[in-house]
């Protein structure tokens, strides 16, 4: 089939190197560089950058999606059916209709639960045991749109926002093709999502990285691993804003403050919140690279009895 791809940053990749491979996509509409660094320089998206250097294929990058301009672009290219996954812009109806086939959607979570901006993010934070990958059809909603595929994945207590994306990337992927072949074969059948079921996620800013040590070690431990690679959960320590970037939960029996030093090992430090005790692996000081706790102890003391502190 003929297929318009939408998407921007890397986890968009294995979905679009996946369509490419396997049908005609004319052309790749993703977000406009964007400046990054001390030097304000712009980067290219990463679909951009595949696209054109690995395939050669058409790349458009509109700042206006609703002026008209972009529509007839877009009716011009002929798709039969768009693909979109991680692409971060919402498109209005008259751009949805645009295909026979409509949009098909790669959205990394078991709609209806974690509509929205953010459902890895989320369901980390949550402490969900499990998250997917469902493929819908584009709206003029937030998600809401019927469901032709989904597959659950379990979330491992280790998984990061990061370490989930690439997970989910890789089963979008998957998925993408399967409802692709679906939909040329004629067999796609839609499922409508059970209003009743639906959550809602947000866009996070760096404030709701703030560690909170009387929250349960198991909540600081899921936004440890939720604002992993940005915004890192931190809090501050003798004076200085540290980050902490790998934790555990463990057990000591001790009663003390949240946030009190209770063991300083070879490996990890284990600090008290307010129910149960979290061990940190890997930390990063202001200015610092992030390093495991071992290394960080080798430059710095800390003993039983220090305090971390909330910012």
């Amino acid at each position: 089939m003929r297929i318009v791809f939408f998407g921007t940053p890397g986890l968009a990749v294995p979905s679009l190197e996946g369509v490419a491979a396997a049908h005609q996509v004319s052309a790749v509409v993703c977000q406009p560089d964007k400046p990054q660094g001390r030097s304000k320089r712009p980067v290219p998206p990463a679909t951009k950058v595949w696209a054109e250097e690995e395939q050669g294929i058409e790349v458009s990058q509109p700042a206006k999606l609703n002026d008209g301009v972009f529509e007839a672009w877009l009716r011009g290219q002929a798709p039969e059916v768009c693909v979109l996954a991680a692409y971060g812009r919402i498109l209005k109806q008259a751009i949805l209709d645009v295909p026979r086939y409509g949009f098909l959607n790669v959205h990394a979570s078991l709609l209806p639960r974690h509509r929205g901006p953010s459902p890895i993010q989320t369901a980390i934070l949550e402490g969900d045991g499990e998250t997917g990958v469902t493929i819908m059809r584009l709206d003029a909603g937030t998600d809401t749109g019927d469901m032709l595929l989904h597959k659950a994945i379990p979330i491992d207590s280790g998984d990061t926002t990061e370490s989930l994306a690439k997970k989910l990337a890789e089963l979008g992927a998957e998925l993408i093709l399967e409802a692709l072949n679906l939909v040329e074969s004629g067999a796609a059948l839609y499922e409508k999502q059970d209003e009743s079921l639906a959550t809602h996620t947000k866009i996070y800013k760096k404030e709701d990285g703030r560690v909170r040590w009387n929250m349960r070690a198991r909540g600081i431990h899921n936004l440890v691993r939720a604002f992993v690679p940005w915004p890192v959960a931190y809090c501050r320590f003798q004076g200085d804003t540290v980050r902490i970037h790998k934790t555990r939960v463990v057990e000591t029996g001790e009663d003390r403050p949240p946030g009190t030093v209770l063991l300083v090992r070879e490996d990890d430090i284990v600090v008290a919140a307010g129910e149960g005790a979290l061990a940190i692996e890997m930390i990063q000081a202001s200015g610092k690279k992030a390093m495991p706790m071992a290394d960080f102890l080798r430059g710095n003391t800390i003993e039983a009895g220090d305090l971390f502190e909330d910012v």
